[in-house]
């Protein structure tokens, strides 16, 4: 657990028992807790020692929720690579492609979830929390994705909309199978609720088809419910990638809905309740929807609908006014609006900074804030939203995110690509976050070495490589130690480990790590310890090949140099002893022998 700079402050617990305090202190992304006793009474002794540590996102360590972390990840560093020089236009599709990509992701993590909830009982309540954040979230993605990335027209709109409800709103198809497994499917006591649920999505064509099962369990009433299906068949919708203007689809929908009005003056469905109903739905009759709450179920769902029956051609800018009149309308009186309820609220009326703020608080995670934001700036949609403290929107909830990550011991290396995307601080939140990240491992310290060299970021490398070499030379392993040293260009400690080689040597006449030694190269030149360390092994090397001559040369120009150390003069003498009995380097020799005498 990484220290504390300051002395943490002292906050009281309320209900605890007298005497008892807690204390808070920041950690690296999260919060210590820790009790304490309060000592103005005079009263000694010291609180618990036991110290709690809070999380501030905590489903980072969810192993089904790293793999939404992980897939995003991908989406959001391709999203990075498209061109900023092409046409909006042609960037459109690309935009609305990730969008579903993220989306998909979402859904696949929820499923996952539903599935090892129904697995493991007894943590069924904590993993359907998360169901339930998650579907918030595809849902407000999804009605973002309609509203700003597609930027769906009038037509198109109320389409998108319907997908929207409809993927959202799956419990129609779930009784509806209930419905038809059962042995008369006409006679089951949901058969009305699938028949209307279908008529709220508008889902007609389904509708027809469950009702042609009652149609053929009341002969008499058959004329009756054929005028149903001919009402249901032919309700118009708008064909965007059709010839049919928008004008031209909006008279033949008034004709339509002229005809069904007339059927409902006329009485044609009164003795049946049911289709009756159905009837005033499709002329969008404002209390019998209502009456249907419970198939509703929300406010959103109740707009859609409405706007299906009585406001196909809805324009974007008119959104806000049904969005929040249907809010008022479906709410009681007496409830105030879910953050939800906010959050789409505001996302109708086109406010997407506030969609952004409402979200981060509401949600429990950075994740959905950073990557929607990310992706509605690409959009240039979030162009004029800067910061009061010099960065922008996008890049804020970035850095959050990527910050909350790198508290993690494997997400913290997907952190790296978002600090790398955020241009204004994103290399100074890299360079801090990075030197908390622990070294536990030579493997792990070569990954965060490689990230801090492709960066360039020149004194995170020589404090990593200072780290592992004083970690390695602490535990004897001079090799390990000698390489980070010369990897961190740190001439005194190449020094210092070249030192205790040599003295290993003298111990015990042998070098180790002679792989390393003996391919030191240019490196061996950082300090002067080091080179006469490398040329010394080099004069062992001669010598064991038996070119006399040659070592004898390399000896003497060790001690010419004075870069041998004082405590190794006797050492090179007794290694030049042998050398006298080769004639042929008999003078160099005396040399060296003179060359010691001189220098002492």
């Amino acid at each position: 657990m990484e220290e504390v700079d300051v002395e943490p402050p002292v906050t009281v617990s309320t209900g605890s028992a007298a005497g008892k305090h807690l204390g808070f202190a920041w950690g690296p992304g999260d919060i210590l807790v820790y009790e304490t006793l309060y000592k103005a009474s005079g009263a000694k002794g010291s609180g618990s020692p036991f110290i709690h540590e809070v999380r501030k996102d905590e489903d980072i360590y969810s192993p089904i929720l790293r793999k939404l972390f992980n897939e995003s990840h991908h989406i959001f560093v391709g999203l990075q690579t498209i061109r900023e020089d092409l046409p909006s236009k042609n960037k459109k599709p690309q935009f609305v492609s990730i969008s579903k990509n993220y989306r998909s992701v979402i859904r696949a993590c929820m499923e996952e979830l539903q599935q090892v909830a129904g697995r493991h009982y007894l943590f069924m309540l904590p993993y359907n929390n998360c169901v339930s954040i998650l579907l918030a979230i595809e849902l407000i993605w999804n009605l973002c994705e309609v509203l700003f990335i597609d930027a769906a027209p009038a037509g198109s709109l109320l389409l998108h909309l319907l997908d929207w409800v409809r993927l959202h709103k799956a419990d129609v198809d779930e009784k509806a199978r209930d419905v038809l497994q059962s042995e008369s499917p006409a006679e089951h006591e949901s058969y009305w609720d699938v028949v209307l649920g279908y008529v709220l999505q508008g889902r007609l064509e389904e509708a027809r088809q469950m009702l042609v099962k009652q149609a053929s369990l009341h002969p008499a009433a058959r004329n009756m419910f054929k005028l149903m299906d001919t009402l249901l068949s032919k309700m118009p919708f708008y064909n965007p990638s059709g010839t049919q203007t928008l004008t031209e689809f909006d008279v033949k929908w008034r004709h339509w809905h002229e005809e069904v009005d007339r059927c409902l003056q006329d009485n044609s469905f009164a003795s049946n309740q049911h289709l009756e109903a159905i009837c005033k739905i499709l002329v969008g009759d404002e209390d019998t929807l209502l009456e249907h709450k419970d198939l509703l179920s929300t406010w959103y769902h109740f707009l859609v609908t409405r706007l299906l029956f009585c406001h196909p051609t809805v324009k974007p800018t008119e959104l806000h006014y049904y969005a929040q009149s249907c809010l008022t309308m479906f709410l009681d009186s007496r409830s105030a609006p879910e953050p939800l309820d906010s959050i789409l609220l505001a996302a109708f009326e086109f406010d997407i900074h506030q969609v952004i703020k409402d979200c981060s608080i509401a949600l429990n995670n950075w994740w959905f804030v950073a990557h929607l934001t990310d992706l509605l700036d690409h959009c240039k949609l979030l162009q004029s939203h800067n910061l009061h403290f010099g960065s922008n929107l996008r890049e804020f909830l970035l850095l959050e995110y990527a910050s909350g990550l790198f508290t993690h011991h494997s997400l913290w290396q997907l952190a790296v690509d978002y600090f790398d995307h955020c241009p204004e601080f994103g290399r100074v939140y890299l360079e801090l976050q990075i030197e908390r990240v622990p070294l536990d491992t030579e493997r792990k310290a070569l990954k965060v070495l490689r990230i801090c060299e492709q960066r360039q970021m020149s004194e995170q490398v020589r404090s990593i490589c200072k780290i592992m070499a004083m970690r390695a030379l602490r535990n004897n392993r001079l090799g390990s130690a000698l390489s980070w040293s010369i990897r961190a260009k740190d001439a005194a400690f190449a020094t210092l480990i070249s030192e205790r080689f040599l003295q290993d040597y003298c111990a015990k006449g042998t070098f180790s790590d002679l792989d390393l030694i003996d391919n030191l190269g240019p490196a061996m030149l950082l300090s002067d310890r080091l080179t006469f360390l490398g040329k010394y092994r080099e004069f062992h090397k001669l010598y064991g090949e038996k070119r006399f001559r040659e070592a004898a040369k390399l000896l003497l120009s060790l001690m010419t140099a004075k870069i041998a150390p004082r405590s190794f003069w006797m050492t090179l003498l007794t290694d030049a002893l042998p050398l006298l009995e080769q004639k042929e380097v008999g003078s160099v020799v005396l040399l060296i022998v003179f060359s010691c005498m001189s220098v002492t």
